[in-house]
């Protein structure tokens, strides 16, 4: 039986790494091949997504960042309640990077990005301290790391002394039955679906947006995800958290994504923008170049007159975009990540 603890997760706040979490559990319940057991939050009981799950009733409830820093503490105090549902498993996976419950060998830990060692000053103290006192020990101690990019793999290595030789790279994969072409027209709207975290860089985004508008006036600029943006300027529309189905249908109507993110361990819209047959204009920043390749036209974040200029050039000419993204997004699958997945459990079966 492999486990898979999920104990940190909390519904809606962990952009991507919750997105990837519940994809690759679907995907094991559709094409694994292994005996599954699930430990869920109390504030995620649903989080099995249809494989065997127990609901960890001995962790705290949790939302807010001070009540999740308690209910870790007290789960470092007191892992040996938590370990029961999962005893006998090999391997445990943690897919969200922290090992809770504590003391379950072999274990399997993914990390996500470096983020706060890569870009510190987007974080504040408290939060590299956590991270460097949690994180690194739980990727440290793991029997196998798993990355989504050579791009963390590396750094990985690098800044925490990881043995290579544990750290296994598996991208991705995308939902290619929600992010498809569809009959809709395109709209002039550029599409952004990301949190209003510091790296996501919108205020560069508003500022290239401004000097798009001055030759397309009728252009509209879409923003989805959770967080507090604050006032917009005009012509944006700042949606917050929006369902699947609807970001499906945005990235069907938009005429490009826009991704000035300066930061990604994977970033998944590019390919789901791909999929969905739209034109994608990002950064070439952390992973995106290995994660988009040719498919995408890529530009300077720090720079607003390299976005815009990006952003024109598919917008003037979207077709090579458009053909080069389907045909680089249609090598990415969630049941290909599952079977990936399976293979590093099995080697520590």
């Amino acid at each position: 039986m492999v486990g898979i603890a999920l104990l940190t997760l909390v519904p809606g706040q962990l952009g991507g790494s919750e997105t990837y979490t519940r994809e690759l559990l679907r995907a094991l319940g559709r094409v694994g091949e292994l005996d599954y057991r699930v430990l869920a939050p109390p504030v995620a009981p649903e989080a099995g997504e249809g494989l065997p799950t127990e609901v960890a009733s001995g962790y705290r409830r949790a939302r807010t960042i001070p009540q999740r820093l308690a209910a870790m503490a007290l789960a470092a105090a007191r892992p040996g309640p938590l370990r029961t549902p999962l005893r006998g498993a090999r391997p445990v996976h943690y897919p969200l990077t922290i090992r809770i419950p504590s003391g379950l060998s072999p274990s399997v830990v993914t990390l996500h990005d470096l983020q706060h060692l890569d870009l510190p000053a987007m974080f504040p103290r408290a939060e590299r301290a956590f991270r460097a006192a949690v994180w690194h020990p739980s990727v440290r101690g793991a029997d196998r790391v798993i990355v989504f990019s050579t791009f963390v793999r590396d750094h990985a290595v690098e800044a925490l002394g990881v043995d290579p030789a544990r750290v296994r790279v598996i991208a991705q994969g995308i939902d290619h039955a929600r992010f498809a072409p569809g009959p809709e027209e395109r709209e002039p709207l550029l599409y952004y679906p990301a949190r209003a975290w510091p790296h996501k860089n919108h205020a560069r985004l508003f500022e290239a947006f401004a000097e798009l508008r001055r030759d397309r006036p009728e252009l509209r600029l879409v923003l989805t995800g959770g967080g507090e943006l604050g006032a917009v300027p005009a012509g944006v529309e700042a949606r917050g958290l929006v369902p699947a189905d609807e970001v499906a249908s945005l990235y069907r109507r938009a005429s490009a994504l826009v991704f000035p993110s300066l930061y990604e361990g994977f970033g998944l819209p590019p390919l789901e923008a791909m999929a969905s047959g739209l034109p994608v204009a990002c950064s070439n920043a952390g992973s995106l170049p290995e994660l988009a390749g040719a498919a995408a036209r890529l530009f300077d974040p720090y720079d607003p007159h390299a976005i815009a200029a990006a952003v024109a050039e598919v917008l003037d000419d979207p077709e090579p975009w458009r053909a080069r993204g389907l045909a680089h997004a249609a090598s990415f699958s969630w049941d290909a990540t599952a079977r990936r997945h399976e293979d590093v459990y099995r080697e520590l079966m």
